[in-house]
């Protein structure tokens, strides 16, 4: 761990000083806080045996927010300074108006830390980093002669912010991340094709460099490139489909996910507006956002409000029964928050968001699910996909997929994309797996303009009837 640790009221802006700037511009208001962050973060990325990109970035600043009613004011700077911080506070002031909020109350006090204390950025250095990426490159070629392109990147970044709350409260929380990332293209006879493998999470970088590790991600993405060449084209249709499990959670995520964060359904925006203990999704199809699952990486030990983060439970045997929150929507809505108030850095206001989000086990066994499917496609990896949250209509690309006949699992196909709509989607679940999985930890997720890291998961699923479209009669 390095000992350059972030103490912004050590070293760059007086705490008694920031509290009473603080306090004056939430007078009157109903919530708010000061929002701290320092970010460091590098990459290296390989790219046919040569270093492609090599970046180091370096930033810090504050966020000050004042909230009344369902308007906030916000208001950021790269200057962690008490004249910056005074200029801020002016402009987060014009929320608040003539004020008459009460102050609602603070988050309530955690010591539960989900990651290590590794710094992503410390350990091996560059040049050792460098040699590992030149050996998953040699590595990938050996595995296949007709590689014929490999790209390897290796992330790390480590995010600390503090929040100091009117009350005098502060909270801090040193979250790490890692992530390494290996790319193929094959050629066969000029007919070329991709694969991808990687992952991470909230840990340093160095478990990723181990070749017990790498190796693994290497042979992954040269499988998935051997598939995609074997591929014909995609039926095109209404069929049944079955959904491998981890990864493809990333469709629950954006069909459903998003539709039960808060804002949209305070805003009645959602496809679930009004819908809350109805029944909603299949009986036995049980949905949960969970932020504490050590070193994941959707995991927050505390949320960017400074809420701890929690389980929640959105879909309960099919039921409706939670939102995710942050608080200004949960107090709108009469709820509790979740833990879920997120943002992408100091330079962005918090909105409701999910962390990890995956639908719990069943008790079918997987290789009944695909016994059982008649003539359909089995989806085993998704790229790219677009949702409209107030419908849930969603259009999802495969990346790798078989055709399935009488049961039987048959050629892979290219170019499939499944479109539907999540609520749809949910009711038509006809089979739930015994095997849920997390992804691999590579989800981003992208709201507002805002980005930040996701984890998805999910059991073997059978959908009755999703559209697919493709290429072939």
């Amino acid at each position: 761990m390095t000992a350059d640790i972030f103490r912004p009221f050590e070293t760059h802006i007086d705490e008694a000083a920031a509290l009473g700037i603080l306090r004056g511009a939430l007078s009157g208001a109903e919530d708010g806080e000061l929002f701290l962050e320092r970010r460091r973060s590098e990459a290296i990325m390989l790219d046919d045996g040569r270093i492609k990109t090599a970046s180091y970035d370096a930033s810090e600043g504050f966020g000050l927010r004042a909230i009344k009613g369902d308007v906030a004011g916000y208001a950021h700077s790269s200057e962690i300074s008490l004249a910056a911080l005074t200029r801020a506070a002016g402009t987060a002031r014009l929320a608040v108006g003539d004020g008459g909020g009460v102050m609602a109350p603070p988050p309530p006090g955690t010591n539960r830390r989900l990651y290590g204390d590794m710094d992503p950025l410390a350990g091996s250095v560059f040049s050792a980093r460098v040699e590992v990426l030149r050996e998953i490159d040699a590595f990938a070629r050996s595995l296949d002669p007709r590689v014929v392109q490999v790209s390897a990147t290796l992330s790390g970044s480590q995010q600390e912010i503090e929040i100091l709350r009117p009350e005098g409260l502060r909270l801090r929380d040193t979250r790490p991340m890692a992530r390494l990332n290996v790319a193929v293209i094959l050629d066969q006879g000029g007919r070329r094709e991709t694969g991808g493998a990687g992952g991470g999470g909230r840990f340093g970088m160095d478990g990723l460099l181990l070749r017990g590790h790498w190796e693994g991600v290497v042979r992954e993405a040269v499988r998935i490139a051997r598939v995609n060449l074997e591929a014909v084209a995609a039926p095109a249709g209404a069929m049944d489909i079955v959904l491998g499990p981890g990864w493809p959670g990333v469709l629950l995520h954006e069909a459903v996910g998003h539709g039960l964060e808060g804002d949209f359904n305070r805003k009645g925006t959602s496809a679930f507006s009004g819908l809350m203990g109805q029944q909603v999704a299949a009986p036995g199809v049980t949905v949960v956002d969970d932020g504490t699952i050590p070193d994941r990486r959707g995991s927050i030990s505390i949320d960017d409000e400074g809420m701890p983060s929690s389980r929640t439970v959105l879909i309960e045997d099919g039921v409706l029964v939670g939102y995710m929150q942050d608080r200004q929507n949960a107090r709108l809505m009469g709820m509790a928050p979740t833990g879920n108030g997120r943002r992408e850095s100091h330079a962005h206001i918090p909105m409701p968001r999910m962390t990890n989000t995956y639908m719990m086990s069943g008790t079918a066994s997987p290789t009944d699910i695909l016994a059982d499917l008649k003539d359909g496609i089995y989806a085993v990896g998704f790229g790219g996909g677009q949702v409209d949250i107030t419908n849930g209509k969603f259009v999802f690309s495969c990346t790798e997929a078989y055709r399935v006949k009488d049961g039987v699992i048959g050629a892979p196909v290219k170019g499939a994309t499944l479109i539907g709509d999540g609520p749809t989607a949910m009711r038509a679940i006809r089979a739930i797996g015994n095997d849920m999985a997390l992804d691999p930890g590579i989800g981003n997720c992208g709201k507002a303009g805002q980005w930040v890291p996701v984890g998805v998961g999910q059991p073997t699923l059978m959908i009755g009837g999703l559209t697919v479209g493709g290429s072939a009669a």
